[in-house]
């Protein structure tokens, strides 16, 4: 097996200046041609890739004809993402954001008390795996990278379904429901797979609480003793409401858009969407947050030598550091 391998690896690199030389494009024939590279045009701005009543972002206006920074504005479903933060914060009782905001994405306007604890239910109805999942499809084959994991189970998942092709509009939001509730399952029992067989963790399988939000079952799935803080809970609360729409243009989203169009259904769509959302010009721009910060730290002997970090950043942007990509992660997209 391992000499097939090498064989096909060898075969590959033997042969590259072959694949090169006859797929390569000329950069200067995307202006000739009109093309627009990706979601962007040739002035970096985005490109509309489809209409949207879900949300809108704004960070630049229109200044002399100019595309010009401003103070950027989240809007979910018309409502300023502060006014809807404020709202779940400065409730009586106070309560968690993730699940109304939701409610809101889905089906377009803020749920009244009653709604919003018949969709706590719905979603909890929805939070189960298929029995032996876990050890048979997550534990058994543990990878290295979450989101490989997580995708790997919502297209396995489409096994256990009945009705998987059904793309019938009430089918489908029965889909995302089920989805939504087991994304943290999903989640967390890849992480502690990992954990367990890649670094030789102990493992820990905790079922969720229905009588607790989102935010707060990630959190006890994840700690060996099923503890967090109040503080802990929303501020994760808080990260996952901002993080659940950012005006549909994005790379995950326009990937959902391409493979919803082709009639696929709703586990091969959220798939794609994953292994978008994975790339490392998007979601997985994370990773590459902790991974810059290492190798800061290794060339880095002083923190506060301000001039010192000035030049580490500097080489950054001349892709003279790090992976050499002239980029600076973890400023919301890469600088």
């Amino acid at each position: 097996m391992a000499d097939n391998r090498q064989y096909v690896e060898d075969f590959a690199k033997s042969n590259l200046d072959l694949c090169l030389a006859h797929n390569y494009i000329d950069p200067d024939l995307f202006n000739t041609y009109g093309v627009k590279r990706g979601l962007r045009d040739k002035n970096g701005a985005g490109v509309l890739a489809g209409l949207t009543n879900i949300s809108l972002v704004q960070s630049k206006k229109e200044v002399d004809g100019k595309m010009v920074p401003c103070e950027g504005r989240l809007l979910y479903r018309g409502y300023d993402i502060y006014d809807l933060v404020k709202g779940f914060l400065n409730s009586s009782p106070k309560h968690y954001g993730f699940e109304e905001i939701a409610y809101l994405l889905l089906f377009g306007e803020l749920p009244t008390s009653s709604q919003l604890a018949n969709f706590h239910d719905a979603l909890n109805k929805s939070s189960f795996l298929p029995t032996n999942f876990v050890r048979d499809v997550i534990m058994k084959a543990p990878g290295k990278d979450i989101m490989n994991s997580i995708t790997k189970s919502v297209l396995t998942l489409a096994s256990y379904d009945e009705r998987t092709a059904d793309t019938s509009l009430p089918n489908v939001l029965r889909q995302c429901m089920m989805l939504i509730s087991t994304f943290p399952m999903l989640a967390v029992y890849g992480y502690q797979a990992y954990n367990h067989y890649e670094c030789d963790e102990s493992l820990y399988i905790h079922r969720p609480d229905p009588n607790l939000s989102t935010a707060e079952n990630i959190l006890r799935l994840l700690r060996p003793d099923m503890k967090y803080t109040e503080l802990e809970a929303k501020v994760l609360d808080l990260a996952l409401v901002l993080h659940m729409e950012h005006g549909g243009g994005n790379n995950s989203t326009f990937t959902t858009r391409v493979v919803t169009s082709a009639g696929s259904d709703t586990y091969s769509v959220i798939a794609a969407a994953l292994s978008s959302l994975k790339g490392p010009k998007h979601g997985g721009a994370n990773i590459k947050v902790v991974e810059m910060m290492a190798d800061m730290k290794e060339h880095l002997t002083d923190w506060s030598d301000q001039e010192a970090v000035t030049a580490y950043l500097e080489k950054l942007l001349h892709k003279e550091a790090f992976d050499k990509k002239g980029l600076i992660y973890g400023m919301g997209h890469a600088v």
